[in-house]
């Protein structure tokens, strides 16, 4: 690839996570932060901010992943002073890396990627490990092996794989990410084809998307902050809301009304918001038309 061609490639990664990031709080997701609601002491503009700061680093064309997650976390932690996007940033980093080959189907986009998780270092690892304890995500605690605040000793993504029994953002590095290519691209694309010409076809399927996700597992983000009753019973309640949202548009004042409650309870399904961006970023980066359809535009 010419030097003209790899700048068109790394430009068209960082629009795909910049579109994928404002959408994600352009979309009004219960329990999430987003423009009509803010909420956990964050307002959407910081989430913002935080993707503009951290989209250069991560798509630093040819950076090991670990770097490209420690400069993005540094960026954020300077722009935004808290963290907004660590599960974002630890999803989108090999994503972003296995796009560099500017692969042109999911398929050839799994193969890229399981090349970028085989190549994982232990300097992945500890670069990983320094951006995770700057970020200081709620309810972290420790484990019996490779904590975060000792050095690695194993590559990061045998680390992952420790935790992916309880992360979800964890697993998708054990299982080439086939939770975000397989199910993620899947239920976004089929909730898009069904709302087809409706002006709300894309905050449909993000939500949808996003629903999916909270269905099926609990909450890492909840679990680890609430304990996994509180993060079970989210799941519960969003089945109802899932099957709502497979027969048309969900009504905007029960799910303001739900939003109320989860946050009046410190409630934050992170982690499935996480999982809805590494999805977008992925659709976007492999159907760039996607960008150019309609939503609420998010100005700072």
């Amino acid at each position: 690839m010419n030097a003209q061609a790899a700048t068109a490639a790394t430009a068209a990664i960082e629009a795909a996570f910049l579109w994928a990031c404002e959408l994600d709080v352009a979309c009004a997701k219960p329990g999430n932060v987003s423009v009509a609601s803010p909420g956990h002491r964050m307002t959407a503009d910081l989430f913002v901010a935080s993707a503009r700061a951290a989209c250069g680093p991560l798509a630093q064309r040819g950076a090991p992943v670990g770097a490209r997650i420690e400069a993005a976390i540094s960026r954020t932690h300077e722009a935004a002073g808290c963290n907004t996007n660590l599960g974002i940033v630890l999803l989108c980093a090999p994503l972003a890396a296995a796009f560099e080959t500017q692969p042109a189907s999911p398929a050839a986009l799994g193969l890229a990627l399981q090349r970028v998780l085989a190549a994982l270092s232990v300097d992945d690892a500890s670069a990983a490990y320094r951006a995770i304890a700057l970020a200081n995500p709620a309810g972290l605690g420790k484990v019996p092996s490779q904590n975060v605040g000792a050095p690695p000793t194993i590559d990061l993504r045998a680390a992952m794989r420790l935790a992916a029994d309880r992360d979800s953002i964890a697993r998708q590095y054990a299982v080439d990410f086939a939770d975000v290519l397989g199910f993620g691209l899947a239920r976004f694309h089929a909730t898009l084809a069904a709302r087809r010409g409706s002006p709300s076809a894309l905050s449909d399927a993000v939500l949808a998307t996003w629903l999916a996700f909270l269905t099926r597992w609990p909450d890492s983000h909840i679990a680890r902050k609430h304990g996994l009753a509180w993060a079970e019973w989210v799941m519960r309640e969003a089945v109802g809301w899932l099957t709502q949202a497979t027969q048309g548009p969900l009504d905007p004042h029960a799910l303001e009304a739900w939003d109320n409650a989860l946050k009046s309870d410190g409630i934050n399904p992170g982690t499935s918001a996480d999982l809805t961006v590494a999805t977008l970023f992925a659709a976007a980066c492999l159907d760039p038309s996607l960008m150019q359809l309609p939503f609420p535009r998010v100005h700072t």
